[in-house]
């Protein structure tokens, strides 16, 4: 897929040159999705596939897409093509400062699930020097935490190459790449499916091991207009997240099962299980890391200087569907106006 356009030099913050407020206009007509055919978006495609977005709904249509990286996704969006994405935190920021503002933080969907596998001979973070390591696509979250990665540890020699999930165990099986920082299920996959060894779990440079792998963010417009339709879509967020906990085997063979619909061919047990096991659902956006997440985009070079991210967020249509369902409210720790 093509390489995020807009990701480089994107420094302007989103306040100053939003656009004047939408008027509200009641339910939507239709709600366009965007999500990835991945294990870190479960709630996503449980959301879908087992209709809890459609019993919310009620007459709106809901129509759904989805996509390799996060990169693409912030295009369609910002081209008016789609109106809520589940995606990964980097170009979710990136999403918020190219558009001033016309994309907002609503949720988050899953913390986890992406790590640094790699031929098994290479079992130290300087051994990747001269090594060529993959990731799903430039400016993506995992694009992002490999390059601060290298740059943290001043690694010297270090090729990126940005490749499609499926390409990248392809390339892996040839030698092609030495490893890869990917979200699951790729990760597991590289792991059970190609001899890969876990180099790096991204939960150990985290507090308490948590940070926002998958949240979901939505055009302001769209969200000003139909904020009902909004609030529909997390309180089915919410419930599809409650469902595949307490019915975690069931929720699998849905995954597993939507996976071989949508990118061609399912799991083993083993790599599911696996998968699963690296991954926290959760409607938390974790809002207190992203002010190292957008530092971050800045020391991986993908952004120049460090968003502003001052109304990045509006948890009030998710604080309105977890009020209604008898849960606590989520901290927006500062990001909100």
């Amino acid at each position: 897929m093509a390489a995020l356009s807009l990701a480089a030099g994107c420094s302007r913050a989103g306040g100053g040159d939003k656009p004047a407020p939408a008027a509200a206009q009641g339910d939507a007509t239709e709600v366009r999705i965007g999500y990835f055919p991945n294990v870190t978006h479960t709630p996503a495609i449980i959301g879908v596939k087992k209709d809890f977005y459609t019993k919310e709904l009620g007459s709106t249509k809901l129509t759904t897409q989805t996509f390799n990286a996060g990169p693409d996704e912030v295009n369609a969006l910002l081209g008016k093509s789609l109106d809520i994405a589940f995606i990964g935190s980097g170009p979710a920021i990136n999403a918020f400062t190219k558009s001033t503002g016309s994309i907002q933080l609503i949720s988050g969907a899953v913390s986890g699930g992406a790590q640094l596998v790699t031929k098994p001979d290479i079992t130290s973070p300087d051994q990747l020097a001269g090594k060529n390591i993959a990731t799903p696509q430039l400016g993506n979250t995992q694009d992002v935490a490999l390059k601060k990665f290298v740059a943290d540890k001043k690694l010297q020699g270090v090729k990126i190459t940005n490749l499609d999930n499926p390409k990248t165990l392809d390339a892996f099986k040839k030698g092609e790449v030495d490893g890869a920082w990917l979200p699951e299920p790729w990760s597991s996959r590289l792991v059970l499916d190609a001899g890969a060894k876990v180099l790096v779990d991204e939960k150990t440079l985290w507090p308490n091991g948590r940070f926002p792998t998958t949240v979901i963010i939505v055009r302001s417009e769209f969200l000003q207009q139909h904020p009902q339709t909004v609030q529909a879509i997390l309180r089915g967020h919410l419930k599809a997240i409650d469902w595949a906990k307490a019915n975690e085997a069931d929720a699998k063979t849905v995954v597993n099962n939507a996976l071989k619909e949508l990118a061609g061919s399912s799991l083993s047990q083993p790599v599911l299980d696996r998968a699963f096991s690296a991954i926290e659902q959760t409607a938390d956006p974790i809002a207190s890391t992203f002010g190292q997440l957008a530092k971050d985009s800045v020391t991986a070079q993908i952004v120049k200087t460090v968003a502003d991210l001052k109304g990045f967020a509006d948890f009030s249509a998710l604080n309105e569907a977890l009020k209604s369902l008898g849960k606590p409210a989520v901290d927006a720790a500062g990001l909100e106006k």
